[in-house]
């Protein structure tokens, strides 16, 4: 793969190091240090981190590994909300801000633990009132909102598996999750606002539960005051309306270390979405070490991840991890460039963020309208800002670092996946920066680049991302389909495949190109190209459908479809935009198709498989590689 990189971009020179006040100042030490330590004792490591948390029970072992299946704090008893809630209450964090939330329409909500903790118990004991127990499956359809975190914290709180859909979805997408999940109950708001628009979320999920038999309770939190959406009261409930008259208190469920946590669809490169299970006690340790660690958190911070919780980046990093460690997190519904392109920086200036984590969306898009809109804004609270979501390009990185960071902020490039729970590779605060290089794995993490065989590739050469080694916030399986998890693990024999493509530079850093199977990572979003497809399919119109992603300088990929039309049916504007409006319809804006061009067949080897990349270098007019199984 070595003649397909770039070896001046891997090898060039150009570092950006921290000044002396970045140098980190916790047990860890500095990284070589740390990652040393970990080596000389993973499980010790680890021992160590975890015991800065509460347990029911502690451990009889850190972890046992029977490859490919690990089990982490074996035996142990815990509830993460006692860790994100309670533990804070009782030790001296009671009237600190966990929450601070702001909305589109002016409106701000503040939550100290107390509070948050007060209001989870309630509608924790609500669920329980209507029949919800350890184990149920309970699906989240909701904004950006306070109630969604109380959702999901109340479900942890009695060992429901919370299944987060992003809002965004429609409602074949959304009525695919909540049956493959066999979801109880479904949580969800009349609307959300966007761009200073009701958007209501209340039909999608009235006709998405039409033919999901599991669905027992349906509870809406309302929003929109006039006129107010009725309720039904035989199967609706309403969101507050089932926390009345509840006790503010609720005794945490006892978990064991490996009961689930929650499930998360995430797009599959074949078939249909992949139900992603975490479980309890790696989790949480997995998450509060990196959000503690990675972020450098102090005790007065304020947190800000623009995430959503629809994605595992809102679940790590601004509800568990975040409330694990006992930060302050910010929270916004607000969109990047409403009503202005400045908006986020004001809230920066305005609530004096410290820690920003954003994407290489944003980033881009910001950059795509100038540095004057930042200018504009006192940035100087801040103090690391990080990147997530997709690789952050080192055009991207030094416009952050200058125009947001001021020259001073360590920017702290994360690469992890939703099947790892938790920051697997970034460049650690006070270790020098890399533009395009996410930096080195993590202590706690054994990363490398490696050959299809699984050995360790040269520096400044190209291979497949790997994981040689089980970390605590590994995913345990997918949800009624361990072959699909067994498939990372036996992809590429004895290590973890990640599924993307990386380079190794001199000195260890690893620059993440991007995916090496059919995902399409658009806006920072996993795009399944099996799911586009199968909703253009679902048409009419449409015999064969095939979707690339093509490089976007915003959204770092846009989806092309290259479509076979039934007999009777002839291409035209009218046809293309009707595709395009069943698209959204189905699976919702962010995977409608940027481009669709109507074709006569598609490439397909001889077994009948399409082969995309074969489309890809014809678009961008590049080599295809190897055709010898194209069909003739």
């Amino acid at each position: 793969m070595t003649e397909d990189f770039d070896v001046k971009l891997v090898e060039s020179d150009v570092r950006y190091t921290p000044g002396p006040e970045y140098k980190a100042d916790s047990w860890l030490g500095d990284y070589e240090t740390a990652y040393q330590a970990f080596l000389a004792d993973p499980d010790g490591f680890w021992d160590r981190i975890a015991r800065e948390l509460d347990w029911i029970r502690p451990w009889d072992a850190v972890k046992e590994w029977k490859y490919p299946y690990a089990r982490w704090f074996v035996n142990a008893k815990l509830n993460i909300t006692a860790n994100c809630l309670d533990r804070h209450v009782k030790n001296h964090r009671r009237n600190k801000v966990a929450l601070l939330w702001q909305g589109e329409e002016g409106a701000e909500r503040i939550y100290t633990y107390q509070k948050l903790l007060s209001e989870v118990s309630r509608f924790a004991n609500g669920l329980r009132k209507i029949g919800v127990k350890k184990g149920d499956r309970v699906c989240i359809y909701m904004p950006m909102v306070p109630e969604q975190i109380i959702a999901m914290l109340a479900c942890a709180r009695i060992g429901a598996i919370h299944s987060v859909v992003f809002a965004g979805f429609g409602v074949t997408a959304l009525n695919l999750r909540i049956r493959e999940a066999e979801a109880k109950v479904v949580i969800t708001a009349d609307i959300s606002i966007r761009r200073g628009k009701a958007i209501p979320l209340i039909t999608t999920v009235q006709e998405s539960i039409l033919n999901a038999p599991s669905v027992e309770h349906l509870i809406i939190y309302r929003r929109r005051k006039e006129p107010p959406v009725e309720i039904r009261a035989d199967f609706e409930k309403d969101f507050y309306g089932l926390m009345e008259g509840m006790p503010s208190e609720c005794k945490p469920e006892v978990m064991d270390a490996e009961d689930p946590l929650f499930m998360l669809y995430t797009s599959g490169s074949t078939g249909t979405p992949k139900g992603i299970v975490h479980t309890s006690a790696g989790y949480m340790v997995g998450t509060y070490y990196t959000t503690k660690f990675v972020f450098d958190l102090k005790e007065n911070d304020i947190y800000w991840c623009t995430a959503d919780p629809g994605w595992i980046t809102g679940h790590s990093y601004i509800v568990y991890g975040p409330l694990a460690v006992g930060a302050t997190v910010f929270v916004t519904e607000m969109t990047p460039d409403y009503p202005d392109p400045g908006i986020w920086w004001k809230l920066i200036e305005e609530q004096k963020i410290n820690v920003f984590y954003t994407a290489p969306t944003a980033i881009r898009m910001f950059m795509k309208m100038g540095e004057e809109w930042p200018d504009r804004y006192d940035l100087h609270s801040l103090r690391i800002i990080g990147s997530v979501g997709e690789p952050l390009n080192p055009e991207a990185f030094v416009w952050y670092h200058h125009a947001i960071g001021k020259d001073r902020c360590p920017i702290v490039d994360t690469w992890w996946q939703t099947e790892t729970g938790m920051h697997m590779i970034t460049t650690m605060v006070g270790e020098p920066m890399r533009p395009g290089f996410a930096g080195k794995a993590v202590p706690g993490v054994i990363a490398d680049v490696v050959d299809k065989e699984g050995n360790s590739v040269p520096p400044g050469t190209g291979g497949f991302l790997a994981i040689k080694a089980p970390w605590p916030a590994m995913f345990r399986t997918v949800y009624k389909n361990d072959e699909r998890y067994r498939k990372y693990w036996e992809t590429i024999d004895g290590v973890y495949a990640a599924g993307d493509l990386a380079v190794k530079g001199r000195d260890g850093y690893i620059m993440v190109l991007g995916r090496a199977d059919d995902i399409i990572i658009v806006a920072g979003h996993n795009i399944g190209t099996a799911e586009v497809e199968s909703a253009l399919v679902s048409h009419s119109a449409v015999a064969e459908a095939a979707v690339i992603g093509k490089p976007d300088p915003v959204k770092g990929n846009s989806i092309k479809a290259f479509v076979i039309l039934r007999v009777g049916n002839k291409p035209g504007d009218k046809l293309m935009q009707d595709l395009i409006y069943h698209v959204r319809m189905t699976l919702g804006p962010i995977a409608v198709p940027h481009e669709i061009e109507f074709v006569d067949k598609l490439p397909k080897t001889r077994s009948g498989k399409i082969m995309r990349r074969v489309l890809k270098a014809k678009e961008l007019g590049m080599d295809p590689g190897d055709i010898s199984t194209l069909e003739e």
